[in-house]
């Protein structure tokens, strides 16, 4: 997630524009016009996206192979795919395709589409590639792995993962099907048509893609022909507007229809507006204080326990951040398969005390807390500066922005980060795959994920891949779950809130849904009175 300050200027200028009317009118009935900060699209090819903002675009863009029910997220079900199949040894998925499914351009979706796109992911090697590339599929291999069968998609992969794993990995947006036949008329030097499709669509979307212009607008049109059936309204415009106080004036004039960044302070402003409705959604976004161990102090289990006591959960929830983060303390956010809701630390300095003077340190210690300048990281990271003061730990605070953060978590170059976790996919093991591997410690290490970056080696690290391969849904929740009260006793990160997501909507609009992850909002339900 990359968010840049909004300097005073630029601030004034906005206002200006806005109390002038020359930046936006007044909406039309068919067109839906959202209030958000937009600065994150960098891309909008499914191969490359992995920003907040883009990942929602293309979600309405194209048709993923595999999807949720947007009335109920927890019901997965086919997308492009019609229906699958699974080998006895569970290598294999045969995966047949919707009938009767058209691209924007009018093409046929087909299953040869659906090999070609995720062949590109792969080929094209670009970030999100890794979600894929877990299942053994390289450059050279991907063309016999990934292949067309009677009609049908067959995935070919290294080791009998979890159906439910593979599943969920392929609603993610590098599985979004794009047009193969009009990708290939736009590739140059063997790019599979990725500089032309950067900024533009070729999916068969509830929306195609008329306009992106960076830093400024994005505006969608509806395509008629959706298998879900016509989106009910014509038009869907992101505006940026990076301001959550610019967001809110605009919504209550009428010039914006949705405003999507607002904090605690504006919604409680438009709480008693008759013209303002207010959404809630939880997402599977969570944030967490990483502990260095290099540090000899937070190596030491007691010490690391005795802080998660010294965090008041329910302030910084309740008052600081008012509702729209709420208390989760393990790593499955609620609401994903598999997830434990167990909260079992609170503010208890007394106790916190007693451990440090066990560990050899009742007089507490001094440590640095990196943390970004953007909300909410900054608000939560005094306030566990204030409350870990309350047991003698010294706290220098070190506010950076967001890209320094990201660097110095890289590096391994802090004592303590606050910091964001969102899943990639809908699956437990997004996150478990990512906090707790970390098979060689070194500087070299090839696997640089959330555990080398603390310097944590797990005791058990081989039941991440029993879990992820557990074909029967019982035994596997109750291997996530086993590993949650583990990481959750002992590791050094300390899960603290996840996000209940506030959206201000116009009292004529409706059938907005969010959905859990930064990628999963639809737009097609959105009716205008």
């Amino acid at each position: 997630m990359k968010q840049r300050p909004v300097t005073l200027v630029a601030s004034l200028s906005l206002l200006a524009a806005i109390l002038t009317g020359n930046l936006y009118a007044a909406t039309p009935k068919d067109t839906v016009v959202m209030g958000k900060d937009i600065t994150n699209i960098l891309t909008l090819d499914p191969a490359e996206t992995f920003e907040v903002t883009g990942g929602e675009v293309i979600n309405n863009l194209y048709t993923r192979l595999f999807t949720y029910n947007p009335q109920d997220f927890s019901k997965l079900e086919g997308g492009v795919a019609s229906d699958w199949q699974v080998s006895a040894d569970g290598k294999v998925f045969s995966i047949g395709i919707r009938p009767n499914l058209h691209f924007q351009s009018g093409n046929p979706v087909r299953a040869e589409d659906a090999a070609f796109s995720l062949q590109r992911v792969i080929k094209l090697g670009l970030t999100p590639a890794f979600i894929l590339d877990q299942y053994g599929w390289t450059a050279a291999n991907v063309e016999q792995k990934v292949r067309v069968e009677n009609n049908r998609l067959v995935l070919e992969l290294n080791k009998a993962w979890a159906p439910t794993l593979v599943l969920n990995t392929l609603t993610s947006g590098v599985a979004s099907i794009v047009d193969a036949k009009l990708v290939s008329e736009h590739a140059q030097n063997g790019d599979f048509g990725h500089a032309w499709l950067k900024t533009r669509s070729a999916g068969s979307g509830a929306f195609s893609l008329k306009q992106w212009k960076a830093g400024d607008v994005v505006v969608l049109d509806s395509f008629d022909d959706f298998y879900r059936g016509k989106p009910q309204v014509k038009r869907v415009i992101l505006r940026h507007v990076p301001e959550p106080s610019a967001q809110r004036l605009l919504l209550e004039k009428g010039d914006i229809d949705i405003a999507r960044d607002l904090r605690p302070e504006q919604v409680q402003a438009l709480k008693n507006n008759p013209e303002i409705s207010l959404h809630e959604e939880n997402k599977v976004s969570e944030l967490y204080l990483a502990l260095n161990l290099s540090n000899p102090v937070l190596a030491k289990p007691k010490v690391r326990e005795a802080l998660r006591w010294l965090i008041d959960y329910q302030n910084i929830s309740e008052h600081l951040l008012s509702g729209q983060w709420f208390i989760h303390q393990t790593f499955v956010p609620k609401g994903v398969f598999g997830s434990l809701d167990e909260n079992p630390y609170s503010f208890n300095p007394e106790k916190a005390r007693q451990l440090l003077k066990e560990a050899g340190y009742p007089d507490g210690f001094s440590i640095s807390l990196d943390a970004a300048n953007v909300f909410p990281w900054l608000q939560a990271s005094q306030a566990i500066q204030e409350t870990f003061g309350k047991a003698g730990i010294k706290v220098d605070l070190r506010v950076i922005d967001v890209n320094q953060a990201m660097n110095r978590y890289r590096s391994r170059q802090y004592d303590t980060m606050f910091f964001y976790w969102s899943h990639d996919y809908s699956d437990p093991h997004s996150s478990a795959g990512f906090l707790i591997p970390n098979p060689d410690d070194s500087d070299n290490s090839p696997m640089k994920a959330a555990a080398w970056r603390t310097h944590w080696q797990f005791s058990q690290p081989e039941l991440v891949d029993k879990a992820a391969q557990e074909s029967d849904s019982d035994k596997r929740i109750a291997l996530y779950q086993d590993l949650q009260r583990q990481v959750l006793t002992d590791s050094p990160y300390i899960f603290l809130l996840q996000q209940n997501e506030q959206t201000a909507l116009r009292h004529n609009l409706s059938g907005f849904v969010s959905g859990p992850a930064f990628d999963t909002p639809v737009y097609s339900g959105l009716v205008k009175k």
